[in-house]
């Protein structure tokens, strides 16, 4: 794992009332400069508008800032968008994710004991030779420290900040009361997909056993892979709120678009994860669906890619990954009629959708799927694919709208997907898409 800086350790707040305050605080503090903000602009003989008031960058920043000492629910809402917000999100959101994915509060050190204590018993520090109590990552559920055990093992020991599962419910509550507020989201936007999705993530991603269990599984279907690698569980020393694996060394994949790396390199490490995203859906059927970059590793000393966080993975059904199969046809072959059909059987299209909410639906997968029809490798670096994309969705809602969300084991697709062509576009990669996808078409 790569070193990463992060934010000073701070108490996780438990509690519905406690971590509402501290939520309150967030939007009072923003409340307050968006006032002065617009009697200054008042004053100046402008008209401010609230949405521009509250979502300004120094705004961001405050409740990054917060959110990043709750953890939690709260911050998982912006990391299930926080893949790379250039060109797609405004740029106070943008802003407001790159710094909930790159720094994070940790656990000062009497509340990271007491998990300690509590998970392995008294007197566990007898079981290391030695125990590193400065974590190397720190996220929205838990923080991960580097171990060796004295048989010789380096070890990731991933901690589940205390009082987070049981605070789920309450905190996506919260954040959907806040969320009402004039101003605070972007205008036509409706946060209650996301934040139900973020609930039912959150639960997911706190079942440490599940996840375990979801680690083997995906080990196993990697195998012998001579480029990836999924770091091995050690059983012995996980609990229900403590996942303990193999350490993998290595830095974050994003790291590689810094720097002289060879174009060769990074077009191979974005090429390699393309296809795992594609033998995940159509061999696998079981696919991680949180493209973080934070999730794979890449460690020269190997040429290898480590895998890492599995409590988002999903089983997908077999029927579905027959159904996607004859959508990537339609999408191959510009075959609206097929598009039409499939898009409704997965839930794209809705059938109360109107003729033009159809036909801006269709030319969005179109558009989206435009590396899949590309002759030979597709320029990422080179490219506004997803600038297009996000400005033509944006328009057909401000004109049809849209009837039918998708179902949440859609979006969650969608999004590995999108966070897999996102990593290319950020490494500058030529892929050849059409050909990873001609053997399951």
């Amino acid at each position: 794992m790569d070193e990463r800086q992060f934010g000073p350790s701070a108490p996780v707040p438990r509690g519905r009332s406690r971590r509402f305050l501290h939520l309150g605080r967030a939007v009072g503090e923003m409340a307050a400069a968006a006032a002065a903000d617009g009697l200054a602009q008042l004053a100046r003989g402008q008209k401010p508008q609230l949405s521009q008031l509250m979502l300004t960058p120094d705004n961001a920043r405050r409740l990054a800032e917060r959110l990043s000492k709750m953890r939690g629910a709260v911050m998982k809402v912006g990391q299930l968008m926080s893949m790379d917000g250039k060109d797609v999100l405004p740029p106070e959101f943008a802003q407001l994710l790159a710094s909930l994915r790159d720094s994070a509060h940790t656990m000062p050190l009497p509340q990271l004991a007491g998990v300690l204590d509590e998970e392995w018993g008294a007197g566990w520090q007898e079981r290391f030779r030695r125990f590193s109590f400065n974590p190397i990552a720190a996220a929205s559920i838990g923080q991960v420290h580097r171990a060796e055990t004295h048989d010789g093992r380096t070890l990731a020991v991933k901690i589940q900040y205390p009082g987070v599962r049981d605070s789920i419910d309450s905190d996506i509550a919260n954040v959907a009361l806040i969320a009402r507020l004039p101003g605070l989201v972007p205008a036509g936007w409706d946060p209650a997909p996301i934040l139900e999705r973020a609930r039912q993530q959150l639960h997911e991603e706190t079942d440490y056993v599940a996840e375990a269990r979801l680690l083997t599984a995906y080990r196993d279907c990697i195998g012998d892979d001579p480029l990836l690698s999924v770091p091995r569980l050690q059983a012995d020393l996980s609990t229900p709120r403590i996942l303990v694996t193999e350490f993998a060394a290595g830095i974050s994949i994003d790291q590689l678009a810094q720097g002289a790396h060879p174009q060769a390199l990074r077009d191979r490490i974005a090429e390699a994860l393309a296809r795992l995203a594609l033998r995940e859906l159509f061999e696998f059927r079981l696919m991680q669906t949180d493209p973080n970059f934070a999730n794979y590793l890449y460690d020269a000393a190997s040429d290898r890619i480590a895998l890492l966080d599995f409590g988002a993975t999903q089983p997908v059904d077999p029927e579905l990954v027959e159904i996607l199969r004859e959508l990537g046809r339609g999408l191959r072959d510009r075959d609206r009629k097929r598009l039409r059909e499939t898009g409704m059987r997965v839930g794209f299209i809705g059938e109360r959708d109107s003729p033009a909410q159809v036909e801006g639906v269709i030319d969005i997968m179109l558009l989206s799927s435009e590396p899949m029809r590309h002759v030979g490798p597709y320029d990422f670096g080179n490219s506004d694919l997803f600038g297009r994309a996000y400005r033509s969705g944006r328009d057909q809602y401000v004109e049809n709208g849209f009837a039918s969300p998708p179902p949440t084991e859609m979006l969650l697709m969608q999004r590995k997907l999108a966070g897999v062509f996102m990593l290319a576009s950020r490494l500058r990669a030529r892929i050849d898409v059409g050909r990873l996808f001609a053997p399951y078409l």
